[in-house]
């Protein structure tokens, strides 16, 4: 499962690297933001051309192609900051202190082996894509750009990791109970609590709105 997930923050220096890095994360999750923003946009256009002058946006598949990279893999890191990835934690979510903390190292040196293959994988396919010149099929858009961005976001995601298994590693080492530059993910009890303690001072919020 996927849920909401709390980051603690304290003047030991992971937790100061973890929020300078998150800087440079939610600048690029912006970024693939805006990259869907333009493809729908383009998507209006393209359907609008169409219907009202006969006349479609031109290389609209290529340059949807082109820009699927940039929405898909740009917020991944971010994602990853935040605990937002798909996660099954019907065992680890028994698990308390030390041995929570080290299963969670375990998971992210695990994930960081993986990333770190895909990373030499995804670069030498962007390599070969620069150096002979690759095209999109129907105006000719080069591909290299969109190919780069998934090695790039693939180290970044990797740094992330480090990070977190330096946050998890520490905390085992010294037992913490809620260590700081980790994502701790929120069991469903306490999503539905700090749901209800929203909703609660969005209320109390409008009740003295009113009387004022």
């Amino acid at each position: 499962m996927s849920g909401a997930s709390v980051i603690v923050e304290d003047q030991s220096l992971v937790s100061r690297l973890d929020r300078i890095f998150l800087k440079l994360e939610a600048f690029l999750n912006l970024i693939g933001g805006l990259a869907i923003f333009l493809i729908v946009l383009l998507a209006v256009a393209n359907i609008l051309g169409r219907k009202l002058f006969d006349t479609p946006v031109n290389g609209y598949i290529d340059w949807m192609e082109q820009f699927m990279a940039f929405f898909a893999f740009l917020g991944i890191s971010y994602c990853q900051r935040f605990g937002g990835h798909i996660r099954m934690d019907i065992v680890v979510g028994k698990l308390s202190r030390r041995w929570l903390w080290l299963t969670e190292a375990f998971s992210c040196l695990l994930m960081f082996g993986i990333s770190l293959i895909l990373v030499f994988g995804a670069y030498s396919h962007f390599e070969r894509a620069y150096v002979n010149g690759d095209s999109s099929f129907d105006i000719g858009l080069p591909t290299w750009p969109s190919k780069l961005v998934v090695p790039v976001m693939l180290a970044i995601l990797c740094l992330r990791l480090l990070l977190n298994i330096w946050g998890y590693l520490r905390a085992f080492y010294f037992n913490l109970e809620k260590p700081a530059a980790v994502p701790m993910i929120q069991s469903a009890s306490e999503q539905a609590i700090h749901e209800t303690d929203g909703l609660t001072d969005n209320n109390n919020d409008s009740d003295k709105n009113t009387k004022v």
